[in-house]
Protein backbone atom coordinates (compact mmCIF):
# COMPACT_ATOMS: atom_id res chain seq x y z
CA UNK A 1 0.00 0.00 0.00
CA UNK A 2 0.98 3.75 -0.83
CA UNK A 3 2.47 5.94 1.80
CA UNK A 4 -1.23 7.55 2.32
CA UNK A 5 -3.63 8.44 3.04
CA UNK A 6 -4.84 5.76 5.05
CA UNK A 7 -7.69 5.22 7.55
CA UNK A 8 -6.20 4.12 10.75
CA UNK A 9 -8.04 2.65 13.41
CA UNK A 10 -6.50 3.80 17.05
CA UNK A 11 -7.49 1.00 19.58
CA UNK A 12 -6.84 2.15 23.05
CA UNK A 13 -8.11 2.16 26.71
CA UNK A 14 -9.62 -0.99 27.64
CA UNK A 15 -9.76 -2.55 30.91
CA UNK A 16 -6.56 -3.59 32.23
CA UNK A 17 -4.45 -1.50 35.14
CA UNK A 18 -2.91 0.27 32.35
CA UNK A 19 -5.73 1.89 30.87
CA UNK A 20 -4.47 5.15 31.73
CA UNK A 21 -1.64 4.66 29.80
CA UNK A 22 -2.88 3.24 26.63
CA UNK A 23 -5.53 6.40 26.28
CA UNK A 24 -2.89 8.79 26.67
CA UNK A 25 -0.42 6.76 24.15
CA UNK A 26 -3.66 6.08 21.91
CA UNK A 27 -4.41 9.89 21.42
CA UNK A 28 -1.03 10.86 21.04
CA UNK A 29 -0.43 8.58 18.06
CA UNK A 30 -4.33 9.51 16.53
CA UNK A 31 -3.40 13.45 16.58
CA UNK A 32 -0.18 12.43 14.97
CA UNK A 33 -1.90 10.69 11.86
CA UNK A 34 -4.02 13.17 11.76
CA UNK A 35 -1.29 15.60 11.54
CA UNK A 36 0.13 13.76 8.04
CA UNK A 37 -3.35 13.56 6.46
CA UNK A 38 -4.29 10.60 7.35
CA UNK A 39 -7.92 9.77 8.48
CA UNK A 40 -8.27 8.62 12.30
CA UNK A 41 -10.89 6.21 13.79
CA UNK A 42 -10.57 6.56 17.47
CA UNK A 43 -11.75 3.58 19.31
CA UNK A 44 -11.98 2.94 23.10
CA UNK A 45 -12.05 -0.91 23.48
CA UNK A 46 -15.17 -2.26 25.59
CA UNK A 47 -16.28 -6.13 25.39
CA UNK A 48 -17.80 -4.95 21.74
CA UNK A 49 -14.70 -4.31 20.17
CA UNK A 50 -15.17 -6.58 16.92
CA UNK A 51 -17.81 -5.12 15.84
CA UNK A 52 -16.95 -1.78 16.23
CA UNK A 53 -13.60 -2.74 14.13
CA UNK A 54 -15.77 -4.14 11.68
CA UNK A 55 -18.19 -1.02 11.23
CA UNK A 56 -14.79 0.98 11.22
CA UNK A 57 -13.48 -0.61 7.92
CA UNK A 58 -10.26 1.08 8.54
CA UNK A 59 -7.24 0.08 6.54
CA UNK A 60 -5.31 -0.91 9.53
CA UNK A 61 -5.35 -0.82 13.09
CA UNK A 62 -2.71 0.52 15.82
CA UNK A 63 -2.53 -0.83 18.65
CA UNK A 64 -1.91 1.40 21.15
CA UNK A 65 -3.28 -0.95 24.47
CA UNK A 66 -1.14 -1.63 27.31
CA UNK A 67 -1.78 -4.83 29.61
CA UNK A 68 -4.30 -7.79 29.59
CA UNK A 69 -5.86 -8.48 26.66
CA UNK A 70 -4.43 -5.83 24.81
CA UNK A 71 -0.86 -6.93 24.48
CA UNK A 72 -1.45 -11.05 25.75
CA UNK A 73 -2.27 -12.17 21.91
CA UNK A 74 -6.08 -11.94 22.88
CA UNK A 75 -6.93 -9.51 20.42
CA UNK A 76 -4.27 -10.75 17.77
CA UNK A 77 -6.28 -13.49 17.75
CA UNK A 78 -9.51 -11.61 17.33
CA UNK A 79 -8.40 -9.18 14.61
CA UNK A 80 -6.29 -12.51 13.00
CA UNK A 81 -9.80 -13.81 12.47
CA UNK A 82 -11.61 -10.80 11.33
CA UNK A 83 -8.98 -10.46 9.04
CA UNK A 84 -7.96 -7.25 9.83
CA UNK A 85 -4.47 -5.84 9.72
CA UNK A 86 -2.90 -4.26 12.99
CA UNK A 87 0.68 -3.13 13.78
CA UNK A 88 3.15 -4.13 16.50
CA UNK A 89 3.49 -8.37 17.62
CA UNK A 90 1.15 -11.06 16.56
CA UNK A 91 -0.55 -13.59 18.92
CA UNK A 92 2.35 -15.89 19.10
CA UNK A 93 4.89 -13.72 20.13
CA UNK A 94 2.06 -11.47 22.36
CA UNK A 95 1.44 -14.94 24.00
CA UNK A 96 4.70 -15.39 24.89
CA UNK A 97 6.49 -11.81 25.44
CA UNK A 98 3.94 -10.87 28.02
CA UNK A 99 4.74 -14.04 30.57
CA UNK A 100 7.43 -13.78 32.00
CA UNK A 101 8.65 -17.53 32.87
CA UNK A 102 7.75 -17.97 28.97
CA UNK A 103 9.84 -15.52 27.74
CA UNK A 104 12.75 -16.79 29.40
CA UNK A 105 12.07 -20.50 28.07
CA UNK A 106 12.32 -19.37 24.79
CA UNK A 107 15.45 -16.35 25.34
CA UNK A 108 17.97 -18.06 27.94
CA UNK A 109 18.57 -21.57 26.32
CA UNK A 110 20.04 -19.13 23.20
CA UNK A 111 22.41 -17.23 25.28
CA UNK A 112 20.45 -14.18 26.57
CA UNK A 113 21.48 -13.11 30.08
CA UNK A 114 18.37 -13.50 32.17
CA UNK A 115 17.54 -13.72 36.52
CA UNK A 116 17.39 -16.86 37.54
CA UNK A 117 14.26 -17.29 39.71
CA UNK A 118 10.49 -19.58 39.53
CA UNK A 119 7.24 -18.80 40.18
CA UNK A 120 5.14 -18.94 43.32
CA UNK A 121 2.24 -19.42 44.67
CA UNK A 122 1.44 -15.90 46.64
CA UNK A 123 0.06 -18.14 49.58
CA UNK A 124 3.61 -20.16 49.84
CA UNK A 125 4.55 -16.31 50.40
CA UNK A 126 3.55 -16.26 53.99
CA UNK A 127 5.46 -18.99 55.38
CA UNK A 128 8.97 -18.40 54.22
CA UNK A 129 10.64 -16.84 51.57
CA UNK A 130 11.24 -18.84 48.12
CA UNK A 131 14.84 -17.05 47.59
CA UNK A 132 17.36 -15.34 49.96
CA UNK A 133 16.80 -11.62 50.70
CA UNK A 134 16.70 -9.30 48.47
CA UNK A 135 14.34 -10.85 45.80
CA UNK A 136 11.57 -9.54 43.64
CA UNK A 137 8.02 -10.40 42.88
CA UNK A 138 6.61 -9.35 40.08
CA UNK A 139 3.13 -10.58 38.10
CA UNK A 140 4.27 -13.25 35.49
CA UNK A 141 2.05 -11.28 32.99
CA UNK A 142 1.33 -7.16 34.06
CA UNK A 143 3.63 -4.40 32.52
CA UNK A 144 4.84 -1.22 33.63
CA UNK A 145 6.09 -2.52 36.55
CA UNK A 146 2.56 -3.26 38.12
CA UNK A 147 2.84 -5.25 41.36
CA UNK A 148 6.28 -5.35 41.66
CA UNK A 149 7.78 -5.66 45.00
CA UNK A 150 10.91 -5.32 46.62
CA UNK A 151 11.63 -7.97 49.77
CA UNK A 152 14.49 -7.08 51.39
CA UNK A 153 15.98 -7.99 55.14
CA UNK A 154 15.23 -4.64 56.43
CA UNK A 155 11.91 -4.13 54.48
CA UNK A 156 8.52 -3.53 56.07
CA UNK A 157 7.01 -5.98 54.46
CA UNK A 158 8.00 -8.80 57.64
CA UNK A 159 9.59 -11.61 57.77
CA UNK A 160 8.07 -14.34 56.99
CA UNK A 161 5.79 -11.66 54.58
CA UNK A 162 2.53 -10.76 56.29
CA UNK A 163 -0.30 -11.29 54.99
CA UNK A 164 -2.07 -8.28 55.76
CA UNK A 165 0.79 -6.24 54.18
CA UNK A 166 -0.25 -4.33 50.92
CA UNK A 167 2.03 -5.78 48.09
CA UNK A 168 1.23 -8.01 44.96
CA UNK A 169 0.87 -11.39 46.73
CA UNK A 170 -2.35 -9.97 47.48
CA UNK A 171 -3.36 -9.04 44.33
CA UNK A 172 -2.16 -12.14 42.26
CA UNK A 173 -2.90 -15.78 42.80
CA UNK A 174 1.12 -16.39 41.49
CA UNK A 175 4.21 -14.56 41.62
CA UNK A 176 7.96 -14.75 39.90
CA UNK A 177 10.35 -14.94 42.17
CA UNK A 178 14.01 -13.68 40.96
CA UNK A 179 16.64 -12.35 42.44
CA UNK A 180 17.66 -8.54 43.15
CA UNK A 181 20.00 -7.12 40.91
CA UNK A 182 21.46 -3.75 42.17
CA UNK A 183 23.02 -1.30 39.88
CA UNK A 184 21.04 0.51 37.25
CA UNK A 185 18.07 0.44 34.97
CA UNK A 186 18.77 0.29 31.11
CA UNK A 187 16.33 0.36 28.63
CA UNK A 188 16.36 -0.59 24.31
CA UNK A 189 14.13 0.26 21.73
CA UNK A 190 13.77 -1.64 18.54
CA UNK A 191 11.99 -0.35 15.22
CA UNK A 192 12.19 -2.66 12.43
CA UNK A 193 15.57 -4.55 12.29
CA UNK A 194 17.80 -2.18 14.17
CA UNK A 195 18.33 -1.37 17.39
CA UNK A 196 18.27 2.26 18.82
CA UNK A 197 19.91 3.63 21.37
CA UNK A 198 20.61 2.70 25.62
CA UNK A 199 18.54 4.91 27.97
CA UNK A 200 19.28 4.78 31.53
CA UNK A 201 16.01 5.57 34.16
CA UNK A 202 17.26 7.21 37.06
CA UNK A 203 14.23 7.19 39.24
CA UNK A 204 14.12 9.66 41.64
CA UNK A 205 12.02 7.77 44.10
CA UNK A 206 14.65 4.87 44.50
CA UNK A 207 12.36 2.61 42.17
CA UNK A 208 11.66 2.57 38.18
CA UNK A 209 7.78 1.72 39.27
CA UNK A 210 4.40 2.39 37.80
CA UNK A 211 4.16 6.43 39.13
CA UNK A 212 8.25 6.54 38.33
CA UNK A 213 7.35 5.70 34.29
CA UNK A 214 4.11 8.06 33.89
CA UNK A 215 4.46 10.99 36.19
CA UNK A 216 6.53 13.69 34.37
CA UNK A 217 9.75 14.50 36.84
CA UNK A 218 9.65 11.13 38.72
CA UNK A 219 12.09 9.93 36.34
CA UNK A 220 15.37 11.58 35.13
CA UNK A 221 16.22 9.92 31.69
CA UNK A 222 19.97 9.88 30.18
CA UNK A 223 19.79 9.44 26.55
CA UNK A 224 22.31 8.13 25.67
CA UNK A 225 23.23 6.78 28.59
CA UNK A 226 26.37 7.07 30.10
CA UNK A 227 27.75 3.81 30.24
CA UNK A 228 30.71 2.36 28.77
CA UNK A 229 30.22 1.36 24.30
CA UNK A 230 30.85 -1.88 25.98
CA UNK A 231 27.49 -2.24 27.75
CA UNK A 232 25.90 -0.33 25.35
CA UNK A 233 26.63 -2.33 22.34
CA UNK A 234 25.75 -5.48 24.63
CA UNK A 235 22.26 -4.04 25.61
CA UNK A 236 21.71 -3.08 21.57
CA UNK A 237 22.73 -6.79 20.82
CA UNK A 238 20.59 -8.24 22.99
CA UNK A 239 17.69 -6.47 22.20
CA UNK A 240 17.62 -7.22 18.44
CA UNK A 241 18.61 -10.74 19.15
CA UNK A 242 15.40 -11.00 21.47
CA UNK A 243 13.60 -8.93 19.18
CA UNK A 244 14.11 -11.77 16.70
CA UNK A 245 14.02 -14.92 18.29
CA UNK A 246 10.74 -13.86 19.78
CA UNK A 247 8.93 -13.06 16.35
CA UNK A 248 8.63 -9.19 17.15
CA UNK A 249 7.08 -6.61 14.94
CA UNK A 250 6.97 -3.47 14.63
CA UNK A 251 8.61 -1.74 17.82
CA UNK A 252 9.64 -3.32 21.07
CA UNK A 253 11.60 -2.16 24.70
CA UNK A 254 13.84 -4.50 26.47
CA UNK A 255 14.68 -3.73 29.71
CA UNK A 256 17.88 -4.40 31.82
CA UNK A 257 19.60 -4.34 35.13
CA UNK A 258 23.33 -3.88 34.94
CA UNK A 259 25.07 -4.50 38.10
CA UNK A 260 27.89 -1.90 36.98
CA UNK A 261 30.38 -3.68 39.70
CA UNK A 262 30.31 -6.06 37.48
CA UNK A 263 31.08 -5.38 33.96
CA UNK A 264 29.73 -7.38 31.21
CA UNK A 265 28.80 -10.22 33.36
CA UNK A 266 26.55 -7.97 35.70
CA UNK A 267 24.27 -7.26 32.22
CA UNK A 268 21.18 -8.59 32.74
CA UNK A 269 17.53 -8.21 30.36
CA UNK A 270 14.55 -8.28 32.55
CA UNK A 271 11.36 -8.10 29.62
CA UNK A 272 10.83 -7.49 26.48
CA UNK A 273 7.46 -4.95 25.94
CA UNK A 274 5.99 -5.75 22.67
CA UNK A 275 4.04 -2.55 22.67
CA UNK A 276 6.00 0.36 24.43
CA UNK A 277 4.43 3.45 25.67
CA UNK A 278 3.50 5.76 22.69
CA UNK A 279 2.97 8.78 25.45
CA UNK A 280 4.56 11.80 25.21
CA UNK A 281 6.90 10.71 28.57
CA UNK A 282 7.98 7.46 26.66
CA UNK A 283 11.18 5.52 25.71
CA UNK A 284 10.79 5.07 22.44
CA UNK A 285 9.65 8.18 21.12
CA UNK A 286 12.14 9.97 23.26
CA UNK A 287 15.12 7.64 20.98
CA UNK A 288 13.63 8.44 17.62
CA UNK A 289 13.83 11.75 18.33
CA UNK A 290 17.50 11.60 19.24
CA UNK A 291 17.99 10.10 15.87
CA UNK A 292 16.33 12.41 14.09
CA UNK A 293 12.87 10.75 13.89
CA UNK A 294 10.17 12.84 14.81
CA UNK A 295 6.94 11.51 16.90
CA UNK A 296 4.85 11.97 14.01
CA UNK A 297 7.33 10.32 11.40
CA UNK A 298 7.37 7.07 13.76
CA UNK A 299 4.16 6.81 14.26
CA UNK A 300 4.03 6.61 9.99
CA UNK A 301 6.62 4.02 9.97
CA UNK A 302 5.29 2.03 11.98
CA UNK A 303 1.95 1.79 10.35
CA UNK A 304 3.95 1.64 7.14
CA UNK A 305 6.00 -1.52 8.28
CA UNK A 306 2.51 -3.24 9.54
CA UNK A 307 0.82 -2.79 5.70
Amino acid sequence: MSRGPWHVAVLMGGWSSERSVSLSSGEGVAKALESRGHKVTRIDMDRDVAMRLAEAKADIVFNALHGVPGEDGTVQGMMDLMGIKYTHSGLTTSVVAIDKELTKKVLVPEGIPMPGGHVVESESLYAGDPLPRPYVLKPVNEGSSVGVAIVTAEGNYGSPIGREVEGPWRHFDHLLAEPYIRGRELTTAVMGDEALLVTELRPKSGFYDFDAKYTDGMTEHVCPADIPDEIAEACKDIALRAHRLLGCRGTSRSDFRWDDERGIDGLYLLEVNTQPGMTPLSLVPEQARKLGIDYAELVERIVAEAL
